[in-house]
């Protein structure tokens, strides 16, 4: 009983972890047009502006990955999907739906019910989140914490609801993510070994900065064989690690950056995020 309530410790932070923390590049700044000043006569006809252009990246609606979630003795303890779920209009743009689930094997969650749901909205002009949501289950107690982000103004809006609901509004760093969202960002950048970086984070009503370190493509064991991938390692605040010692993200070294794995080694063991399957 105490093996399994370690691994339920365990596997909660590391579920908050993976959609939770890991790192993404700062967008760069839009300019903002001058201000308008009344002419002095009717302006000459000018022809229609050319439509904004969605961000390169290299997933699409309706991609899914599928991990396997090891821990300790446990071969496979628990199952994770990443998935793509579409591209819609939202909050008068467009973003990406993109949720990620995870859940302990059928034969652990007979002795705790344990459920995770993390979503976001991911605007795919400027790849930045307007909403972000964790959904938890844990036996009978449920938790929904959802951030509201306004970019424009660089605040954010925070509620948690259980039995009750407590509200934050906080102010973030320009270009801050939202955690899911940010490994999916990762993937459209153009990394280079030796690259670092500092990036602002806004999540669970707080902001703080990762630093993030690129270290040259290695091979990867996967349920899809072996692949080669960029190490990627983000170092986090002391005061945000949520028991974490450190954390590690593979993404493969192909167009498709696929997060082939991801680990975090925490005080009750280490916790092994591995790709299964593509679809």
């Amino acid at each position: 009983m105490m093996r399994t309530r370690r691994f339920i410790s365990g596997f909660t932070v590391f579920v908050v972890l993976v959609g939770g923390v890991l790192p993404i590049f700062a967008q760069r700044a839009v300019k903002r047009p001058p201000a308008k000043t009344a002419p002095a006569k009717p302006p000459a006809a000018k022809p229609p502006s050319a439509p904004r252009r969605p961000q390169a990246v290299p997933f699409a609606p309706g991609e899914t990955l599928t991990y396997d979630i090891s821990w300790a003795s446990y071969v496979t303890a628990g199952t994770a999907t990443l998935t793509v779920k579409e591209k819609k209009a939202s909050y008068s743009s467009d973003a990406y739906y993109i949720v990620a689930e995870g859940q302990p094997t059928a034969l652990l969650s007979k002795l705790y019910e344990l459920y995770y749901k993390v979503d976001t909205l991911l605007d795919v002009y400027t790849l930045l989140p307007q909403r972000g949501s964790v959904f938890s289950k844990e036996g009978k107690r449920q938790r929904m914490k959802t951030t509201m982000f306004d970019h424009r103004t660089n605040t954010a809006h925070y509620e948690v609801q259980t039995r009750t609901l407590v509200k934050k509004d906080l102010r973030m760093p320009a270009y801050s993510q939202d955690p899911l969202g940010a490994v999916y960002v990762l993937r459209a950048l153009a990394l280079k070994v030796g690259d670092r970086f500092s990036v602002p984070i806004c999540d669970a009503g707080e902001t703080y900065t990762i630093d993030v370190a690129v270290a040259s493509p290695e091979p990867v064991k996967t349920g899809l064989g072996e692949i080669r991938a960029w190490r990627i390692t983000p170092t986090l605040p002391r005061d945000q690690t949520a028991g974490a010692r450190r954390l590690t993200l593979w993404l493969s070294d192909d167009a498709r950056r696929l997060p082939v794995r991801m680990q975090a080694q925490l005080a009750v063991g280490s916790f092994d995020l591995t790709l299964r399957s593509v679809k």
